[in-house]
């Protein structure tokens, strides 16, 4: 899947992109314990999307939040090429887990997995629904999409998939897809870090079928969320 693994990459270098004068943003150090989902979202933030659901075999639901901030200083009305106004208002993963008095313990929190949107040139990570987070049998998943209006024809979506083991939500999965829109060519790989196998796939929207082959994960390296750093950026097969 050598196509995916820097189509993404590519789509967010800056050099491709009109440079906007994007605000820095001081992160919130969210509260080690919260009453309800409310509890966890700082000032100038609003949830975006809440999942509940057991994600440590305690047969409790706990909490998935994405906080985004609203910030109106974030969006940036441009005259250069690609999406303006842009919100560059950055969101923040946490999760929390619930408490048998009906409370919440913050688990984690995360900004660098799901990427702010930066540069006009690229879709937003989870615009239209394409991309987001979900719950699926015990383990988080998060979908980021790309898209490029200029200066790639690449565009696709990618999916981490975290287990919690050994005190930290493990990568255990990583699955990507990509098509060329000028040729059609389609990729994917996935990489399964339990197996420690990598399957990979392509073909073309032209046609049905597609090549498909398997490989042993040579890498030893494993990764957890705090340790992949930005999701679009991340190449799991250096």
């Amino acid at each position: 899947m050598r196509t995916l693994l820097i189509a993404l990459p590519l789509l967010c270098l800056p050099a491709l992109a009109h440079a906007l004068d994007i605000p820095p943003v001081d992160y919130p150090t969210l509260p080690a314990t919260a009453a309800d989902a409310n509890g966890f979202v700082p000032r100038g933030w609003r949830i975006e999307q809440r999942l509940d659901g057991d994600l440590n075999a305690d047969r409790r639901a706990d909490l998935v939040l994405v906080l985004r901030q609203q910030d109106p200083r974030n969006v940036l009305e441009h005259d250069g090429m690609g999406i303006s106004p842009l919100d560059s208002n950055p969101r923040l993963l946490a999760i929390a887990w619930a408490r048998p008095d009906g409370s919440y313990a913050l688990a984690a929190q995360n900004h660098q997995l799901i990427p702010r949107h930066e540069y006009p040139n690229l879709s937003d990570v989870f615009e239209d629904g394409a991309g987001g987070v979900s719950i699926v049998r015990g383990t988080l998943q998060v979908g980021l999409y790309a898209f490029s209006n200029a200066g790639s024809w690449a565009t696709g979506s990618t999916r981490f998939t975290f287990r919690w083991q050994h005190d930290a939500f493990a990568l255990i999965g990583y699955d990507s897809d990509t098509m060329m829109r000028n040729s059609g060519q389609t990729e994917s790989v996935s990489i399964n870090y339990s197996t420690a196998k990598i399957r990979r796939a392509s073909g073309s929207i032209e046609t049905d079928g597609e090549q498909v082959g398997w490989e042993k994960l040579a890498s030893t390296q494993r990764w957890t969320l705090d340790s992949i750093g930005d999701g679009a950026a991340f190449n799991p097969l250096p």
